[in-house]
């Protein structure tokens, strides 16, 4: 039940992390992550398919043929720089760009190591060309994105907001080029679909995540009891249960396609599309939580406006008549510990309620006035007798 109970706090918003309160740990997160990746990028490199570079691509089935056995076929016709992939039930194997003679070559290599007719085996000549246009492409469609990005967020929100987003988008493409670079996969047009798809699902986030913090800080004034960065943790906390279930419900069934597909049914046309967004899904989440959300708070922390108000709220904590009460309730608590551990005072007879009267708070009694009432006349006592009666005589 403990369980269940924190679960459904969290669900409802009532337990909140400090995420916010500490950027330094996602920043360092963040750090590794881009160093690794960089690290991948300039000593691994991005393999580009055949569609960038250029290249000669032959696709034939050969129901009984091996990986080994078709890279051999290849490279027997003359091919040095061979890429071999199953898609399906069919073979599909990459090299550099051949001359229409050298084509035929491998064609007859292959017809005649595996048995496949010569008819059966088609061939695709890529220009480079062609692959540098569709860079070009792909380069000014990302620039376009980032532009109607940073207008949209700039217009919805403010420029800081959009600042923030952009590092984000960029915190993201950089990580997920990283993890294609150490796992060799080619990047072929799919890979490009996959880096534009995820850069939506990231801003979906960030964007989710700022409205919310908008309309908790937009009532902020002089006299709050609240600063900006505690009432954008609060707002994030609130957004972050829908943010987590989005973004789950939307990587299981990539993570189907990339881990089951591809290794259970041969989908290998469609794993360079379903790792850039697993990658992309999972880093998106995380930068619009962890990386945009906390950079927005150090903009806006540097503002006057918030600067004063947490100046206002550090001035009303220290204030004389706020100490003097934080004292007050400090000694009331030790006076009243005091008391349960020495147990009862007199003319108390234990169950709290003495003569009937019920004790003073140490405020109240501090506000008794002590009067010595002195007594006129005569005093009535008993006389004491002799010292020989007190003795006993007579």
């Amino acid at each position: 039940m403990g369980t269940r109970a924190a679960i459904s706090r969290i669900y409802r918003g009532e337990i909140s992390a400090d995420i916010v309160g500490r950027p330094k740990i996602w920043y360092t997160i963040s750090g590794l992550l881009l160093a690794l990746s960089i690290a991948g990028l300039l000593v691994q490199g991005l393999n580009f398919g055949v569609e960038f570079k250029g290249g000669s691509v032959f696709t034939f089935k050969a129901p009984s043929a091996s990986i080994e056995q078709v890279r051999g076929a290849v490279a027997d016709g003359g091919a040095h720089q061979v890429i071999v992939q199953k898609a399906g039930g069919d073979w599909r194997a990459t090299t550099e760009s051949l001359s229409s003679d050298q084509v035929t070559e491998v064609k007859t290599s292959v017809s005649k190591e595996l048995t496949v007719p010569a008819e059966k085996v088609s061939t695709q000549v890529v220009g480079a060309s062609w692959g540098g246009e569709i860079q070009k492409k792909a380069w000014q469609a990302l620039l376009v994105f980032m532009v109607l990005i940073i207008a949209y967020l700039s217009v919805a929100f403010e420029w800081r907001m959009a600042v923030a987003a952009v590092v984000a988008l960029v915190h993201d493409l950089v990580i997920t080029a990283g993890i294609y670079a150490w796992s060799g996969f080619e990047v072929t047009p799919a890979t490009l679909l996959g880096f534009l798809t995820i850069l939506g699902y990231s801003l979906y986030d960030a964007v989710v995540v700022f409205d919310m913090i908008k309309e908790v800080t937009k009532p902020l004034g002089p006299t709050s009891r609240t600063t900006y960065s505690e009432a954008a943790n609060q707002a994030l906390s609130s957004t972050l249960v829908r943010s987590l279930n989005t973004s789950l419900v939307a990587i299981l069934p990539v993570g189907a396609i990339l881990f089951i597909g591809t290794t259970l049914f041969g989908a290998g046309t469609l794993k360079d599309l379903s790792l850039a967004l697993f990658v992309g899904m999972i880093v998106g989440t995380y930068s619009s939580i962890c990386v945009a959300t906390p950079l927005l708070v150090q903009f806006k922390e540097r503002e006057p406006k918030y600067k004063q108000i947490r100046q206002n709220i550090a001035r009303r904590e220290q204030s004389p008549k706020r100490t003097s009460k934080a004292k007050v309730r400090a000694g009331a608590g030790a006076s009243s510990s005091s008391t349960g551990e020495n147990g009862p005072s007199d003319g108390d007879d234990g169950d709290g309620d003495g003569d009937g009267e019920q004790q003073a708070t140490p405020e109240i009694r501090s506000t008794v006035t002590v009067r010595k009432v002195v007594q006129s006349g005569s005093r009535q006592q008993p006389k004491r007798g002799s010292r020989q009666q007190r003795r006993g005589g007579k």
